[in-house]
């Protein structure tokens, strides 16, 4: 049976919640007691993530899911490439810079992300494939447990769920952006997980 972690992000900027982990709190749920996931949360911070996700993978994952708020987002974006590059909040684009020197350009998921985003939209969740994390850290968390994966030799896939905010930061905040309840957005991901689980029975 595979392994597979789940991360979520803390708060940032003036967002004092981060729906992924609210989307994470939900998954815990309704996921069985005995199910081989392990869960981290990370700051909002390039260097702690980079040293904490070494460390994690360390343990022999099979699959890493990463979880992330996307403000303004519609749908939930399965993310494909990560790219190796690094760019802080408030840097232009001609400010960014590698994040691993020499490492490769980028990385593509192998995992299945259509026939995922397929089964999430025919479950009346509204989910779609995208080709381009961005440069902050959820195309860091996605490039880095590639290439933390590929140095150990360890045949690891992993994936960006791009999240919308949950319906709940919309209210609170007096946003004008889309929303899904954060229940709706776990649910998602527990399919894919109980997806994974299934066709390794």
């Amino acid at each position: 049976m595979p392994r597979v972690l789940v991360t979520a992000f803390g708060p940032y900027d003036d967002w004092l919640q981060n729906c992924s982990w609210l989307v994470l709190q939900e998954l815990t749920r309704c996921l069985p007691a005995d199910c081989p996931v392990t869960t981290r949360l990370y700051p909002v911070d390039f260097s702690i993530l980079k040293s904490r996700l070494a460390e994690d993978l360390r343990e022999e994952f099979d699959v890493a899911l990463h979880l992330g708020q996307a403000p303004g987002r519609a749908s939930i974006a399965l993310e494909a490439i990560g790219l190796n590059l690094a760019r802080d909040r408030g840097q232009r684009a001609d400010e960014a810079v590698p994040l691993i020197p020499a490492g490769p350009l980028a990385y593509f998921s192998t995992l299945p992300l259509g026939a995922w985003a397929t089964m999430i939209r025919d479950a009346g969740i509204p989910a779609e494939v995208s080709h381009h994390a961005g440069t902050y850290l959820c195309n860091a968390a996605l490039y880095l447990s590639h290439y933390f994966a590929d140095r150990e030799g360890r045949d690891m896939a992993a994936t960006f769920f791009h999240l919308p905010l949950d319906t709940t930061q919309v209210i609170a905040y007096e946003r004008d952006l889309p929303s899904l309840p954060a229940a709706v957005s776990a649910e998602a991901v527990r399919m894919v997980i109980e997806k994974l689980l299934s066709e390794c029975d």
